[in-house]
């Protein structure tokens, strides 16, 4: 029993799994969207050298059948020489293939740095990838081969009361069910709820600098109906962001009003339909339908609203706007994506309709413009109030969705509907008469048509991991990979199956690290996108350009002094 188990878990690699790691290391190597470190890079190369590895030994069992019916002579000839030389010319050309592919792949993460305006690391970094990427692999291997000894094991018991295909089969899908069970019924569990615990902890906090507004128009106020302790983090620091009269006022050379924001944390109210309703009241009790704008914003995951977007409006108008939002999670919006996209859709759904509800009551003459704004799971949430593009004309004066994940199904129906002709990265939709796409500013000219009221703008990088990510990559290639390439990507990346999933769920990670202007980052280009959608009667043609560089200037001093995302 012992010689047996340790024949096992020393068994030779397989040759044709051998093959296929290999290949599938040399591909991890390939470039994907944005730069990434030797140590995540060493984590892909694990992951798709395992990878490689299983499909290359799944694949030798399918054909394992046809080489048992090859003459005998052939067989004995195959296990006595031919076997090892080819290990042997496996295992040179896997070097060799590996060696070659780091030394090109080193070439290529030095041009996305380049290409994304960075300087590049010290190339001697990557040497480490080999090393991680093989420690990865052995402890994955480790694993498998511990469940396929269970999984035999508990076959030798069971063939004791039943045929042996039916017990191997049974063992096996019951070592399966139980690795799966354990895995995701326990581990994962134990680890999302330590996450539950670790954060809703983080969102009693209170960002450095922030403190209780005194302004009647902010809630957390004292004249608020919402208390400034059940904010949570993101809410209290939205509210005490505001921008001063004084400031509004430096900024257009007229008298300024004081902005308003409201804003209802978890702990405001129990249900997302209460927090909502609380909200509106809020709204009411400011005086917001009076205003000229009001903006509807649903939060990332963790209640965070974008200070750029949220300020911009405020400087354009004077403070002569509300922004109106709510906290449906305090999970970071990775984590929330998977367990929290549900109370993303219900909250943007939820908060739109009762603010809609109550505008449209006003006399047309008087209402406000209504305005929209969601980024990241907050643009997936905000999307999800509205059926289509002719809901959005319908019942908005403009929309900004920013950065959206590929799952916002109103996104994904917009883009696959597209125009002939128009890219994937750059759709054109409807000849560009209510929704518009834009990778940056200038695109939003694109095309030349008139461009009527109320205007829609999705703003998506071809850069951005979180725009692209999708399961279907494991098996599918994507129309922005066969699509001539955007400007912030490199011309020669290429969709490989499985590879090109774990590179960009690998790119998710560091997305908002990327400089402006890439990859998950749109600070800058959101004051470009409300000038366009919702610019004051001030902001004619002749003064939009200037006025919008002055404004995007301003923010990201403001941001920077702020220490603001």
């Amino acid at each position: 029993m012992e010689e047996r188990r340790r024949l096992r878990l020393n068994a030779p690699l397989d040759t044709a799994g051998i093959v296929l790691a290999s290949a599938f290391f040399s591909l991890s190597l390939t470039p994907s969207l944005l730069p990434r470190p030797w140590t995540l890079q060493g984590i892909i190369a694990g992951v798709l050298t395992a990878t490689g590895y299983l499909v290359g030994v799944l694949a030798a069992t399918l054909v394992r059948p046809a080489a048992a019916r090859m003459p005998e002579r052939w067989r004995e000839a195959w296990h006595r020489t031919g076997r090892r030389r080819v290990r042997r010319l496996v295992a040179t050309f896997g070097c060799g293939l590996g060696a070659a592919s780091l030394v090109l792949g080193v070439r290529a993460q030095r041009d996305i740095y380049v290409l994304m305006g960075m300087d590049p690391p010290e190339r001697l970094g990557y040497l480490g990838v080999p090393l991680v990427a093989a420690a990865l692999f052995l402890a994955l291997l480790a694993t498998a081969r511990a469940l396929r000894i269970a999984a035999r094991a508990l076959g030798r018991l069971l063939g004791r009361w039943f045929p042996a295909t039916a017990a191997q089969f049974a063992a096996g899908l019951g070592v399966g069910v139980l690795a799966v069970f354990l895995t995701d019924g326990i581990v994962t569990e134990a680890l999302l709820m330590g996450a539950d615990r670790s954060f809703a902890a983080i969102n009693s906090e209170t960002t450095p600098g922030a403190t209780r507004p005194s302004a009647a128009t902010l809630s957390g106020s004292p004249s608020s109906l919402v208390s400034w302790a059940s904010l949570g983090l993101e809410g209290r620091a939205f509210v005490a962001d505001a921008p001063g009269v004084g400031e509004l006022s430096r900024f257009s050379g007229r008298p300024a009003v004081s902005p308003i924001r409201v804003y209802a944390g978890l702990d405001s109210a129990a249900t997302t339909r209460e927090r909502a309703a609380l909200a509106v009241r809020e709204l009411e009790r400011t005086g917001a339908f009076g205003r000229k704008v009001i903006c509807v914003i649903t939060t990332t995951g963790t209640g965070w609203v974008d200070p750029q977007a949220a300020a911009a409006l405020e400087f354009m108008y004077g403070g002569d706007t509300a922004l109106v939002s709510m906290q449906y999670s305090y999970l970071p919006s990775w984590l929330s994506f998977l367990v929290d996209r549900e109370r993303a859709k219900a909250a943007g759904r939820e908060l739109f309709d009762q603010v809609y509800a109550r505008w449209s009551a006003l006399p047309a003459r008087h209402r406000p413009k209504l305005l929209v704004f969601g980024e990241s799971l907050g643009a997936f949430g905000a999307e999800s109030a509205f059926g289509g593009d002719s809901d959005l004309r319908e019942r908005t004066d403009g929309a900004l969705f920013v950065g959206p994940p590929d799952s916002s199904a109103l996104w994904r129906r917009i883009v696959d509907g597209r125009d002939r002709g128009s890219r994937e990265a750059l759709p054109v939709y409807g000849g560009g008469e209510t929704v518009r796409f834009a990778n940056r500013p200038s695109d939003l000219d694109v095309p030349a048509s008139p461009w009527n009221a109320p205007r829609v703008v999705y703003l998506q990088h071809p850069s951005d991991p979180i725009v692209w990510w999708t399961p279907r990559l494991v098996l599918t290639r994507p129309d922005w990979l066969e699509e001539r390439r955007g400007d912030d990507v490199l011309p020669w990346i290429r969709w490989y199956p499985f590879v090109t999933f774990w590179q960009i769920t690998a790119d998710l990670v560091f997305s908002l690290d990327a400089p402006p202007g890439h990859g998950h980052d749109y600070d800058g280009e959101v004051v470009a996108a409300w000038a366009r959608i919702a610019p004051p009667d001030e902001w004619d043609d002749a003064r939009k350009a200037a006025r919008t560089t002055a404004l995007t200037t301003l923010l990201a001093q403001r941001a920077a002094g702020s220490g603001a995302r």
